[in-house]
């Protein structure tokens, strides 16, 4: 019992490090690499999700800010506000913080979201990303189950996504 309460203790404080980190890291540079000021940087680095769309599948998942979507094993995606237009401005450090769901082909989704709202826009490295309602989708290194939503809010531009597309910007 002692041991698992110093693990939960050592495993939120390891979380809350990685996730100052990933903010810390984050200002107005003008590097190049992504947006200005890209939320992302100094997250753990993770591979970026690159199975083809036949195999993605955009879902509907519980979470404590209602159903929101998710790929089919239920993890959160998000949206990044700077991406108008539908193009997608985060690269390098800040897609290694949050990876991008890219594939090939067209997606599917699960009941209760419009698959006339999926698309895809071609990514810098020639990849397609998957889109819903014109944002394009991506996760949040940090989420570690399905369901979690520990992306939402960072620096105030990264939000989950309501069945009908739209950002839910509520916390947590």
């Amino acid at each position: 019992m002692e041991i698992e309460t110093k693990y939960r203790g050592l495993a939120a404080a390891t979380a809350m490090l990685v996730a100052g980190l990933a903010l810390a890291g984050c200002g107005d540079d003008d590097n190049d690499s992504g947006s200005d000021g890209d939320p992302g940087y100094g997250a753990p680095e993770t591979e970026e999700t690159d199975g083809a769309a036949e195999g993605v599948e955009l879902a509907l998942a519980d979470t404590t800010l209602g159903q929101v979507i998710a790929d089919a094993d239920g993890m959160t995606l998000y949206l990044f506000t700077p991406d108008e237009g539908g193009e997608s401005t985060c690269y390098d450090e800040c897609a290694e913080a949050w990876p991008p769901l890219t594939g090939e082909g067209d997606a599917s989704v699960a009941e209760g979201l419009d698959e006339s709202l999926v698309g895809s826009v071609e990514r810098d490295d020639g990849s397609m990303q998957v889109t819903y309602n014109s944002h394009p989708l991506y996760y949040w290194a940090n989420d570690v189950a399905p369901g979690d939503v520990t992306g939402q809010g960072v620096n105030d531009v990264w939000y989950v996504l309501d069945a009908e597309g739209n950002a839910v910007t509520e916390m947590p």
